[in-house]
């Protein structure tokens, strides 16, 4: 679907940024401007007002409507850039590959700072130029392209915690925080002062509640 056919719109949103476990996964969607319509009918919408049914029968219709695209960001990186205080570049850095990646007229993002427009500024700035770049909150409720692109980003992290609970053969749950499934297996599966496994985002203030510091166990335990 190349640029021929019109002016080309992305719309990029994330997923899992508050997760405990496994990736955020930064979504895209891009496509001619013409089909706004289009997207509407199909579904496309806040990833969060859709049931997992109904957000897995919109994906699949995206494709017959324009491209889909995704970046995964591991707990290993997001550990990294949370101890330098850059989780919001590092989201940045993401968006941007994105426009890059589907070379839009405009591009529509879902903003991840409190600043909508200093986000739009930095995604700019590592995008480079000949993109205009809108930065919004609630994009994904208000633009049928954000929408979309939030339940790409959102199946996709759905895709990623199934497949991470197959290979540990054990129910993680959302890998939210906030879901006893979750914690109940972390609290299992990592005790006190064993080495923190790939998965698990070692940064966030609730590892330091759950799994309190203790005596070391060797890195081949996780082996």
């Amino acid at each position: 679907m190349g640029r021929s056919e019109g002016a080309r719109i992305v719309g990029i949103d994330e997923a899992g940024r508050g997760a405990w476990l496994g990736p955020l996964v930064v979504g895209a969607f891009a496509a001619p401007a013409d089909r706004t319509e289009a997207l509407r009918a199909a579904g496309a919408r806040d990833s969060k007002q859709l049931t997992a049914a109904a957000r897995t029968a919109v994906y699949e219709r995206l494709p017959a409507l324009g491209d889909c695209h995704s970046v995964a960001l591991a707990p290993a990186e997001i550990d990294r850039r949370v101890t330098r205080g850059e989780l919001n570049e590092l989201e940045a850095e993401a968006f941007a590959r994105l426009v890059r990646e589907t070379a839009p007229s405009v591009a529509y993002l879902d903003a991840c700072d409190a600043d909508a427009r200093r986000f739009g500024r930095r995604v700019a700035r590592l995008a480079g130029p000949g993109v205009r770049i809108v930065a919004r909150h609630r994009a994904d409720v208000d633009l049928p392209f954000v929408g979309a692109a939030s339940i790409v980003a959102k199946v996709r992290r759905d895709r990623a915690i199934a497949a991470l609970a197959d290979e540990l053969g054990a129910d993680i749950g959302s890998g939210y925080p906030s879901d006893p499934r979750t914690v109940r297996f972390v609290r299992d599966a990592v005790p006190a002062g064993a080495p923190r496994p790939p998965w698990l985002r070692a940064s966030w203030a609730t590892t330091q509640r759950v799994i309190p510091a203790g005596p070391a166990r060797p890195l081949d335990a996780f082996e």
